[in-house]
């Protein structure tokens, strides 16, 4: 090899090391910040309730910590309700504030986040969050800590909040039409919930959320969908499109997983959803070209599409609520929870209805 030619790799490999510890630098030094501010916050004396999803690996090695943290911040209003297969949190959470809980704190990933939000939303209680889930996205959205349970803790048991909006899922074909299902991070109906509901839950404890993307593929040629979309916008305006053939439909509070930019406008405090139309052509390429679609709007942090992008398309639009009407059921999910197959679903949102325990006040 040309000395020249190993000067250029020598430095080369020198730029890599000297950035990648320029980068565990920076992360020590905001994790020392990090630290330092939950510091300086203050301890809140009230009442605790934490909601606990017992099905977890971590969840009684993190209620034994939660146990022990409160005891050396001399908390000592502390109760513990555990979910149970016909008790969700949303139960645990109505217990919890008739027995006078003043901050429901919930223990457990996005679907115990999502029971446990619907029922404090609106109340004027505070929310607090410990992430054990697979995803974490909704605390991960807020900057709430995944993977420093103290920090999470010091979060949820100290004074510092912020109103956020809860998203509303209503099935209009089904037994039960005036229940409004919350979401907080992202509601869909065709591909999204087909792929979730048939995720492998075994593999998921195994690989976290990479297990979605295994299931996904297994219905890359799945049947599209097609039916009406209705946008409405917060002045009352509205937009109907007919005979919309597409792949997906979702309506994001927040547009943050980890990795990827889904729905980069997306606000979780704006009073208005983020509805996406996905849908793609030509098998394998259209999926490819979704990929990099969305591997676009994450490095731009912007919502279009690829200028490369030729058999996928992503329709983005805001507003303050929606309703599809379907040819033929689909699946239809909130945060992750499957809510059943149906043709026709309108969606909503309450704004600010919820106060979280977050890092910045």
């Amino acid at each position: 090899m040309p000395v020249s030619a190993i000067i250029v790799l020598a430095v080369v490999v020198c730029v890599i090391i000297a950035l990648a510890v320029l980068a565990l630098w920076l992360r020590a030094r905001s994790r020392r910040r990090f630290a330092a501010l939950l510091q300086a916050r203050h301890d809140d004396q009230v009442s605790y309730a934490f909601i606990v999803n017992p099905s977890k690996p971590q969840a009684e090695q993190t209620r034994a910590r939660i146990k022990e943290f409160c005891q050396g911040k001399r908390l000592t209003d502390v109760r513990f309700y555990d979910t149970q297969l016909d008790k969700d949190g949303k139960a645990c959470a109505l217990e919890a504030l008739a027995q006078g809980a003043d901050i429901i704190v919930a223990v457990g990933g996005d679907g115990t986040v999502r029971t446990v939000a619907s029922a404090v939303a609106g109340t004027g209680h505070v929310l607090g969050i410990i992430p054990i889930g697979t995803g974490n996205l909704f605390a991960r959205n807020l900057g709430i800590p995944v993977g420093d349970l103290d920090a999470a803790l010091a979060v949820a048991t100290s004074r510092g909040s912020r109103k956020v909006d809860v998203g509303r899922m209503r099935i209009l074909d089904g037994p039960d039409t005036a229940t409004r299902h919350a979401f907080l991070i992202i509601a869909g109906i065709g591909f999204d919930a087909l792929m979730i509901d048939d995720t492998d839950p075994n593999l998921k404890k195994s690989i976290s959320w990479l297990a979605y993307f295994i299931s996904g593929a297994k219905h890359l040629f799945a049947d599209k969908y097609q039916g009406d979309i209705t946008i409405r916008q917060p002045d009352g305006r509205a937009q109907t499109n007919t005979n919309v053939e597409f792949r997906t439909f979702m309506a994001g509070n927040c547009g943050e997983i980890p990795g990827f930019s889904l729905m980069p406008d997306a606000s979780f405090d704006d009073g208005i959803l983020d509805f996406e139309i996905i849908d793609t052509t030509g098998g394998l390429i259209g999926w490819a070209n979704l990929f990099g679609d969305v591997m676009h709007q994450t490095i731009t942090r912007k919502s279009s599409q690829s200028p490369l992008s030729t058999n996928s398309s992503i329709v983005q639009m805001q507003g303050a609520s929606a309703q599809i009407n379907l040819r033929e059921p689909a699946l239809a999910q909130v945060d992750g929870d499957i809510l059943g197959e149906t043709q026709s679903i309108e969606l909503t949102v309450d704004h600010q209805s919820l106060s979280v325990r977050v890092p910045v006040e």
